[in-house]
């Protein structure tokens, strides 16, 4: 290995976007200032580690992806240490601490981690540092900077308990005691997921060894006239204090301009999930009136003459771009307007400090600028602390280097999650707000996060629709705010909504002699199978689905397939359905109103719905929303649930709904079964492990 063994820990991450990846390369370089050394790998690389022989502390940051399944980069390591066979006490002699990164919007937050450290722990592995859970719901930081913080100690105390062990392998009753000393002192850096736990103090930022700025800077910045923080400016404490910030992140990209020609490389080259397809856009409705608060369009997609196959429930993931006029934007803030089209060489800059430094895999060799940009990087990122952190050095004006410095330090935090974080401030945002800061080329590689590519619902059937795909999807809309004086369009869903506008207002020049459209507009697209929200395999139990706004989408596949089912198999049994559909305005947005042919067909034997805006005369005001709804139909889902052991499905928004529901279902169980509600919770967590309760929710 290449680090001294007496002050090494090793260091391991697994990463599905960079975060985890980005968190790691900062315990590497904040690891030096502390007199140690981390011996840093990805989880896959397990060639390059050994954790059945390794003695020095180990420290694992690992993300959670999809419905709470561990990264890519960590499935091998995962499959290897879940194996049954393994003995209790086959990692007995490893010490480690875990830091799981998950949002909270999400059912499974943090099961990455925790599927890691509780099969580490089933090994026989010992925690020398208590486990951090941190929430990118209310701000990753909040968790990360104080485990960071607190880590240091906890590395040093388990590496002089292993020099002492090593030294006094006769002595095992001191040797005890010291260790339950040592963990005695880990205990109290305890953190909590829970950021109402979560005390930052100053004698913490005190006492970090992280690089500090004189207060004699303060007085180069001439104080703000206003009494009110804004990204800009700032007021006391912060104006005033002392700076603890971010250690600089070391450069590690170098761009160079090319005088050739030739071809962007295709988008398929851009993504390693799978194999990409591109498919024409064959036809575009918009389901919502134009003077509803949302706008819903429906796209079918041709697949006749691909390989590409889904079932009903499964989501598949869009390719789509940046917005052309915020590239161009970019394009002319950084003063690169006329070279947009030329092509540039990204490789890795020599003799860089970052360990292990790579090109990302997301950025081409050889491209043009413009194709990076619109493509390949996420331009509309919050950036992390670690950017803030860089773009300093890349401002000439006093006031507004020293801003930047308040919103990436310790002191600044609240300001960076009132005024970044929550504000969903982008860089072209931070670029007009401090029109002093130049970023280079270079540094946007290095910061920006992969554009990802958005997943959707799939809301058709194959067998009810050969060779046909279809999506529904509300064009999101981000309105102005302080840091933004114009409203924006979502990045997929609005690139998608201006590729079909032709579809959905042909004009005499877009239509052919039949009158009906020639546009042939393509998207690339790749399969996201879903294992679990699928149509129940034995076709008479009977389910409910509950999907109010598009969340509606997947169950049109479901009642599309039943259909054709039945029509295929008449002597099949079949059982009972549910919809429970809920929407603003009947008239507005009531998004698939051939609901009602399902009901008369008896593919849907049931169809609830209610409008949350509507007013009523009626002396008993309806329901408003679908858990209400479900309320009313308590005995009937009860029965549908306990008795016939058939399944729920819900599919929509989940802080404002699907948390609703699962509350609901919670109520339902508890009255029903005449049960405590701790009793009805546990009912409910069992049909989430029978895989009966699914849920496909979006935050």
């Amino acid at each position: 290995m290449c680090c001294e063994s007496k002050r090494r820990f090793l260091l391991l991450y697994a990463t599905q976007k960079g975060q985890a990846k980005a968190i790691a390369e900062e315990i590497w370089q904040q690891a030096g200032a502390h007199g140690l050394e981390a011996d840093m790998h990805c989880l896959s690389e397990m060639d390059k580690y050994n954790l059945e022989k390794e003695k020095d502390p180990v420290v694992i940051v690992i993300s959670t992806t999809g419905t709470g399944d561990p990264p890519d980069t960590a499935r091998k390591f995962v499959k290897k240490i879940q194996d049954k066979t393994l003995p209790p006490d086959h990692f007995a002699h490893l010490q480690y601490g875990l830091l799981g990164l998950g949002d909270s919007e999400y059912m499974f937050f943090c099961n990455g981690g925790r599927t890691v450290d509780r099969r580490l722990q089933e090994l026989g592995a010992q925690h020398f540092y208590d486990t951090g859970l941190a929430d990118d719901c209310v701000g990753l930081e909040l968790v990360v900077d104080p485990w960071i913080d607190g880590l240091w100690l906890a590395l040093k105390e388990a590496l002089q308990l292993q020099k002492e062990k090593e030294g006094m392998k006769n002595a095992v009753n001191a040797v005890s005691s010291s260790l339950s000393t040592a963990q005695q002192a880990v205990h109290e850096l305890k953190l909590s997921s829970e950021v109402q736990n979560l005390k930052l103090e100053d004698e913490g930022a005190r006492n970090s060894d992280i690089l500090s700025q004189k207060l004699d800077d303060i007085n180069l910045v001439a104080p703000s006239r206003d009494t009110e923080p804004s990204l800009v400016h700032s007021v006391p404490p912060v104006s005033q204090s002392a700076l603890n910030i971010p250690t600089l992140p070391p450069e590690y990209i170098e761009v160079e301009f090319q005088d050739t020609q030739g071809e962007n490389p295709h988008l398929s080259s851009l993504i390693s999930e799978g194999t990409t397809f591109e498919v024409p856009v064959t036809k575009a409705v918009q389901l919502t009136r134009e003077d509803a608060i949302k706008t819903a369009l429906l796209l079918e997609l041709d697949i006749a003459d691909t390989a590409f196959e889904y079932q009903p429930g499964d989501a598949f993931c869009v390719i789509c771009p940046n917005n052309v006029r915020e590239v161009e934007k970019l394009l002319h803030i950084l003063g690169l307007s006329e070279k947009g089209d030329v092509f540039v060489s990204v490789k890795v800059k020599q003799g860089t400090k970052k360990k292990g430094a790579s090109r990302p895999q997301h950025i081409p060799e050889r491209s043009t600028l413009k194709f990076i940009l619109t493509w390949c990087l996420e331009i509309r990122a919050i950036p992390k602390k670690a950017f803030l952190r860089a773009l300093v050095e890349c401002t000439s004006d006093v006031g507004e280097k020293r801003r930047l410095q308040e919103l990436c330090s310790r002191q600044g935090a609240s300001d960076y999650t009132r005024f970044i974080r929550d504000s969903n401030v982008c860089l072209l945002d931070l670029l007009h707000a401090f029109p002093s800061c130049k970023p280079s080329l270079s540094l946007l590689i290095e910061h920006l996060p992969k554009l990802q590519a958005r997943s959707y619902s799939v809301s058709s059937s194959n067998l009810y629709q050969p060779g046909r795909l279809c999506f529904v999807f509300n064009v999101v809309e981000f309105p102005a705010s302080p840091s933004r004086p114009v409203s924006q369009k979502g990045v997929c869903t609005g690139w998608l909504a201006e590729l079909v506008a032709p579809l959905l207002h042909p004009s005499k020049n877009s239509q052919d002699a039949k009158g009906e459209s020639s546009s042939t507009e393509k998207i690339s697209i790749f399969p996201r199978p879903n294992n679990a929200f699928h149509l129940p395999a034995d076709p008479s139990v009977p389910f409910i689905m509950v999907g109010p706004g598009t969340g509606i989408a997947p169950f049109i596949g479901f009642l599309q397939h039943r259909q054709k089912l039945r029509e295929q198999h008449t002597d099949w049994e079949f059982g009972e359905t549910w919809l429970f559909f809920g929407c603003r305005h009947q008239d507005r947005d009531y998004l698939f109103k051939q609901l009602q042919r399902f009901l008369e067909n008896g593919t849907l034997t049931h169809l609830k719905v209610c409008f949350s805006r509507d007013s009523s005369t009626a002396e008993v005001a309806p329901p408003k929303y679908v858990q209400d709804v479900l309320r009313l139909c308590a005995k009937e889902v009860a029965r549908v649930l306990l008795k016939e052991r058939g399944y729920f499905y819900v599919c929509g928004d989940k802080k404002h709904m699907a948390d609703g529901v699962s509350d609901a279902v919670v109520d339902i169980l508890s009255m029903e079964m005449e049960a405590d509600k701790l009793e009805a919770m546990k009912i409910l967590a069992m049909l989430r492990e029978a895989k009966r309760y699914l849920q496909d929710v979006w935050s």
